[in-house]
């Protein structure tokens, strides 16, 4: 289905964007329209594939994973590409997971508590059949970490 965002999609996606739990009619409101104008648009939203969900913002610092490695994985070969990125959703820890083109077949990020645990994700990963080599990158600081932040620069 194909969908072009008008100016009311677009303040409807600021604003869930900025609170994804905030209420259609609070949204409504403040937009001076009916909740029903609200609910409709997001459904066709939806519908179209452009919202995807909502989700949670985790603060897993707060749960005690302080560390954040980035892992480029080099396989034996690109055609089991596939069978990896299937082992690495059996690692919690492993909470992004991207093919990328380059130096790597794929590129990760994982959070951990400290070295130790990290260095335990890490074997995991190279156990994993078909994965050749991996190289680790520690995250010193996340300085950016927002998935949504586009949505404020796309025009219409």
């Amino acid at each position: 289905m194909t969908y072009s965002l008008d100016a009311i999609d677009k303040k409807i996606l600021d604003f869930l964007v900025a609170n994804t739990r905030m209420p259609f009619t609070e949204i409504a409101k403040q937009m001076d329209v009916s909740a029903g104008t609200i609910h409709v648009r997001v459904k066709k939203m939806e519908d179209a594939g452009i919202i995807l969900g909502s989700s949670l913002n985790i603060d897993y610092s707060k749960l005690n994973y302080h560390f954040t490695a980035f892992i480029g994985i080099l396989l034996t070969k690109s055609n089991k590409t596939q069978d990896v990125l299937q082992h690495l959703t059996t690692i919690p820890n492993v909470i992004e997971a991207s093919v990328i083109s380059g130096k790597y077949n794929i590129f990760c990020k994982v959070k951990a508590r400290n070295t130790q645990d990290a260095k335990s994700i890490i074997y995991q990963i190279d156990d994993i059949p078909d994965v050749m080599r991996t190289e680790s990158m520690i995250s010193m600081e996340e300085f950016i970490s927002d998935k949504n932040r586009l949505i404020g620069a796309v025009t219409i």
